[in-house]
């Protein structure tokens, strides 16, 4: 950030998500922030992501399982453990504030004691933005997407904004849309109520790949 720019602080963090822009940094030692808008944006409707059948596979070995909010700061700095990353110290601070304040949450995975995949993402009324996620286990991050979307889905969100494309995200049915479009599906769902500590406990593999597995 320049310096005649506002100190970026969680509640400046949570009015940018607001119309529709969020922030990165060029790497792990830069000290800048800088605010991203896509023209083009990724989403994730929420009933297109289907669990294959070599998911549903690996969820039913039961050498993984799932948590919620249990190691939030662990899961964004599995995030950022990666040779390129845009999450400094600035921006991990202020995800970690919008933790304490309930405005960020994460999936986590588990193998045993070891945490071995996670996703993070921020909400503001039916609005889940998802920041990022990180596997050191095969599935564990489609897992944690899996379980994600189910508590998405139950939880009354309408909107969950993956910010990009990637071809992973694709392969489970994340989509590209317009700004304008984006910016719509925005304005609904900042409007609208959801929660995601509501549906309480996790439940069972089974009753998550039953609710959405692939049927072709």
């Amino acid at each position: 950030m320049r310096d005649d720019e506002p100190t970026l602080t969680a509640d400046l963090l949570l009015q940018a998500y607001r119309v529709g822009v969020f922030p990165m940094s060029e790497g792990r030692d830069d000290p800048d922030v800088f605010w991203v808008d896509p023209r083009r944006r990724g989403v994730f409707p929420l009933d297109g992501f289907r669990i294959s059948r070599s998911l549903a596979r690996t969820m039913r070995r039961g050498h993984l399982r799932a948590s919620v909010n249990a190691a939030f700061a662990e899961t964004l700095a599995g995030c950022a453990d990666r040779e390129e990353t845009w999450i400094n110290d600035t921006i991990f601070d202020l995800y970690l504030t919008l933790f304490h304040r309930k405005h960020a949450h994460s999936v986590e995975i588990w193998e045993g004691s070891r945490l071995v995949g996670g996703v993070y993402g921020v909400t503001i009324g039916a609005a889940f933005f998802g920041e990022s996620m990180f596997s050191r286990s095969k599935d564990a991050s489609k897992m944690a997407l899996a379980y994600l979307v189910d508590r998405l889905r139950r939880g009354g969100f309408t909107l969950f904004d993956t910010q990009f494309i990637t071809p992973h995200l694709a392969s489970l049915g994340a989509i590209e849309i317009s700004r304008g479009a984006y910016r719509q599906q925005l304005a609904d769902a900042i409007e609208g109520q959801a929660s995601f500590i509501a549906p309480g406990v996790l439940p069972s593999v089974q009753e998550v790949i039953q609710r959405n597995a692939q049927t072709s």
